[in-house]
């Protein structure tokens, strides 16, 4: 595990695909298509499949609407995406690392977090029934193969990005094959099937499916992921190179979906003209499986079917894998082995697989499939907002900020996804609140909900506020040159130092006496971390309090030895509020620190020292690197 010394998003394969290295003019086209291939797979995974079930089998192709609906929100919301990677060269968790406040960023990084262990739920689970279908392995069995994934997915990152994306669009056809055939086999009333375009909710069910349908379709993932596939390819910085890589990325965004919408609108249409129209209702991979053959006439139907789901869950760990990767880096600028990560991943996904089986038994399968893409459904708006601000952005995007139709045409869409999720929400707590009889649980329902709906403010309105306060200070003045010779030439006369006791500090009094001159005071900070410190502050008897004041008089000694007028400062509480108090006590006119003072997991725990502080002092802040 270790922190990142580089900000590129998904660093191995960064700018690795040249298309300007191609000889014709059609390969140099090809090269940049592929990226829509790994995301749309997300578009067709098992968990699409037991939404895609229960709608057709249920209300037949009375919600085919929603798959076009779906399907539209997703191209354009991934064609955003692209955008985003293309023009800033940023995925969608840097973005929001950059722009939210801490405290957000750790909520948005859980609930991605979630989205991709629920993601990876469905691949698991999917994969395992197939495997169970197809050669008769039992469900927990399978679910324990799934591992295996860990080491497929290892070996075509070895490969490359362009046979990693071969591999998938290799079983992107094998799944629409598989459902081309079935459709043949099923012969729909075409005259019916048009009649599913019409938007209608029949019931409470219906709303239920419709919103796990959404969820499985626009993934919020999958934004993360298609922002940082992107920028695999190596771009000339000008603007005509930039507008030919989003024109392009945006094709591929439109074959690669279609693709998808393909495989969804059949397994519905699928169940519509099988399950539906004999009276069955189907919701179940297993009895979708088995009742096939004897409905369509031929065996190839259940093999057909079972052989699909599989190639639908071994393509989408892959992606799911990706993804988790560019959003840990991302958010926490940390990175982990590949093969621990892809372990961490699918075992959040396997364990809650296993406890179900275990003891609800099987028949509880396909109601995690539906409730995994609900879930995902439940966190999109959180992915889709942010993403709409930053592509809206004027001073990020320059000229390739998105013109005021798709803007209104984003927000519309996000205000349906908002509108579906609250209306869950509510509908879901209010049947929790009447089941239970415990206040204490009905207090934690009430705000969880109040949480989301605060969540979902502070997400919409931060950006705006950030933009409002970003435009007053960046407002010209006429500029009095006298009074800036005055200011520059006037020396500081008290010097701040924060120091760590790290290899930075070397740095940092090296500027810093840099900085001054022969008549200014310096003044050492330093802030004990230990436990006892922090009860007792200057009581603190301590080892660690013990050192670190040892440690700290003698930076004061050298200092003193130099001629340097030096005085050494305890802080024994948070980092940042102490460092700013003890500034601000001590009247101090510039501040020097190191660019890190603790790394990786303490970095995370403690939080970055830096961009707190600058906010918190009305001084110079100086960063010695």
């Amino acid at each position: 595990m270790n922190s990142l010394n580089t900000d590129k998003s998904l660093s191995d394969v960064h700018s690795t695909i040249d298309p300007s290295s191609r000889k014709t003019p059609w390969r140099k086209i090809a090269a940049f298509f592929g990226p829509a291939y790994l995301v749309s797979v997300g578009y067709m995974d098992p968990g699409n499949w037991a939404t895609d079930l229960a709608g057709g089998s249920q209300f037949g192709y009375k919600l085919l609407w929603v798959l076009l609906m779906s399907n539209l929100m997703a191209l354009l919301l991934q064609a955003l995406s692209s955008r985003l990677g293309i023009v800033q060269s940023k995925d969608l968790a840097q973005c929001n690392r950059e722009v939210y406040p801490r405290s957000v960023n750790f909520i948005l990084y859980i609930l991605a977090e979630l989205a991709i262990a629920a993601c990876d739920l469905a691949e698991v689970l999917g994969m395992a029934v197939g495997l169970q279908l197809l050669l008769g392995i039992p469900l927990l069995w399978g679910v324990g193969i799934t591992l295996l994934d860990t080491l497929l997915l290892l070996y075509l990152q070895k490969m490359g990005m362009r046979r990693m994306e071969a591999f998938i669009i290799a079983l992107v056809i094998i799944i629409g094959g598989c459902f081309l055939t079935e459709i043949f086999f099923a012969k729909p009333n075409v005259s019916e099937l048009v009649t599913g375009f019409v938007p209608s909710i029949p019931n409470s069910t219906a709303l239920y499916i419709a919103i796990g349908i959404i969820g499985a379709t626009v993934m919020p993932h999958n934004l993360y992921l298609h922002s940082a596939l992107v920028q695999t390819r190596k771009i000339n910085r000008d603007d005509a190179s930039i507008k030919r890589a989003i024109h392009l990325n945006v094709w591929d965004s439109v074959i690669a979906l279609n693709a998808a919408l393909f495989v969804n609108a059949a397994i519905l249409i699928l169940a519509a003209a099988v399950f539906h129209a004999s009276g069955r209702n189907v919701a179940a991979l297993k009895d979708a499986h088995e009742l096939l053959a004897p409905l369509l006439g031929t065996k190839w139907a259940s093999h057909l079917f079972a052989i699909a789901l599989i190639a639908a869950g071994q393509s989408s760990t892959v992606t799911g894998t990706l993804a988790g990767q560019i959003v840990m880096e991302g958010y926490l600028r940390l990175r982990i082995n590949p093969l621990l990560r892809r372990l961490i991943t699918r075992l959040l996904a396997i364990v809650p697989a296993v406890l179900v089986i275990w003891i609800m038994g099987e028949a509880e399968v396909d109601s995690m499939l539906v409730f995994s893409q609900v879930l995902l459904s439940m966190q999109l708006a959180f992915a889709v907002i942010p993403l709409i601000h930053f592509v809206s952005d004027k001073k990020r995007m320059g000229n390739f900020a998105i013109k005021p139709i798709v803007k209104i045409a984003a927000w519309v869409i996000a205000l349906i996804i908002v509108a579906l999720n609250l209306k869950l929400v509510y509908d879901t707590a209010l049947d929790w609140i009447t089941l239970s009889n415990n206040l204490f649980i009905k207090g934690l329902i009430v705000a969880g909900e109040l949480g989301l709906v605060t969540l979902l403010a502070i997400t919409v309105i931060y950006p705006f506020i950030l933009r409002r306060r970003e435009a007053s200070v960046s407002i010209h003045k006429e500029l009095q040159m006298d009074a800036l010779y005055t200011t520059v030439s006037k020396p500081f006369s008290k010097v701040a130092l924060a120091l760590d006791y790290s290899d930075k500090d070397q740095r940092v009094i090296q500027y810093a006496m840099q900085l001054g001159n022969a008549n200014t005071e310096y003044i050492l900070i330093h802030i004990v971390e230990s436990a006892q410190a922090r009860v007792w502050e200057d009581e603190a008897h301590d080892y660690e309090t013990k050192k670190d004041k040892e440690h700290l008089n003698e930076y004061v000694k050298f200092m003193q030895a130099k001629n340097y007028k030096a005085t050494g400062v305890l802080g024994f509480k948070k980092r940042t509020s102490e460092i700013a108090r003890i500034v601000k006590e001590q009247q101090c006119d510039l501040l020097v620190l190191g660019s890190h003072g603790h790394k990786t997991v303490k970095d995370f725990i403690f939080g970055e020292t830096i961009n707190t502080l600058r906010h918190m002092v009305d001084i110079p802040v100086f960063i010695a690197k």
